[in-house]
């Protein structure tokens, strides 16, 4: 077990060291952001200066080189448009995002797994025809659409709920339902297919026969034992609305991570979108080394290497 952890340590550090060199040179390309934060009728020897000071007459490799030792230490510079840690201000984004992200999973997995689990046992059921038509619905619906219709319902003509921004329970409800509805409904058609793959199986026969309560045979041996697709999905679910949330949190002017780093996009901000790249692709791997030592439990059939 300690050489697997150690052994998906190194990957993970090998593959967050990936993504930011993958972004480091896609920045890169992207233009000068040095003319973005020089007035228009700077001269040529002012934007020279301010260039020089920021390392960019550098030579590639040597602003690599830089860059590399600086994240090692967790310094990814500062931020060109805030003047402040680019990293200090992924961190003071995050709790926003995690708040959002935390309310819509939690909403996803009461929704979606009893809503797969019930599909399944009532197979071709009414019940199993419209949650196949809601699921198909909720993955084939935009977000951006989804969240717009919503704050034309309930915040400009019913006038239930603010438009945007973050404050009390009322700014949480639409973000969190338009970041839940795809994923919900992913997770939704994944569990059922995995209990229906499950209910076939001899031992969920035998269980039957032997008097057990349908409510034991479905709890305790059909969902656990078709635990690991869901599991899966769902470390996967948590990966991407940590870093997925980028429209979410533009369409409610939501103070998080991903409306931070579509703004540094923007403005060129390379500092800060390294640094939420890091972060990003640093929970990301983890995760999946969480879901990996999950599978162990679940199933003692299963043997990390």
């Amino acid at each position: 077990m300690r050489a697997y952890v150690a052994s998906r340590l190194a990957q993970t550090a090998l593959v967050v060291f990936l993504s930011l060199t993958a972004v480091f040179v896609m920045v890169r390309l992207s233009g000068d952001p040095v003319l973005l934060f020089m007035p228009m009728d700077i001269q040529a020897k002012d934007v020279n200066e301010f260039r020089q000071r920021l390392g960019f007459n550098d030579p590639l490799p040597l602003q690599y080189a830089r860059f590399v030792g600086g994240a090692v230490r967790g310094d990814f510079g500062e931020s060109l448009r805030y003047r402040r840690d680019a990293l200090g201000l992924v961190l003071e984004r995050l709790p926003a995002t995690l708040l959002l992200a935390g309310t819509s999973l939690i909403l996803t997995f009461v929704v979606a797994v009893p809503l797969g689990v019930v599909s399944a046992v009532r197979r071709d059921g009414l019940l199993d025809h419209v949650a196949t038509i809601s699921t198909v619905l909720g993955q084939a619906t935009p977000g951006f659409w989804l969240g717009l219709i919503l704050i034309y319902l309930f915040s400009v003509q019913l006038r239930w709920l603010p438009t945007g921004g973050m404050g009390g329970v009322a700014h949480l409800v639409m973000p969190s339902i338009v970041l839940a509805a795809f994923y919900s409904a992913r997770v939704a058609r994944l569990t059922r297919s995995a209990v229906l793959d499950v209910l076939g199986e001899e031992y969920i026969l035998t269980a039957r026969a032997k008097g057990l309560g349908e409510g034991r045979v479905i709890g305790k041996h059909t969902l656990r034992n078709s635990a690991i697709p869901i599991v899966t999905l769902a470390g996967l679910e948590v990966g991407q609305v940590l870093g997925g949330a980028v429209i979410t949190e533009t369409i409610f002017a939501w103070p998080g991570l991903g409306r931070l780093t579509v703004q540094a996009l923007l403005n060129r901000d390379f500092p800060v979108v390294l640094a939420a790249v890091f972060f990003v692709s640093l929970m990301y791997t983890l995760i999946n080394l969480a879901v990996d030592l999950l599978y162990g439990w679940l199933d003692p059939r299963v043997r990390l290497r």
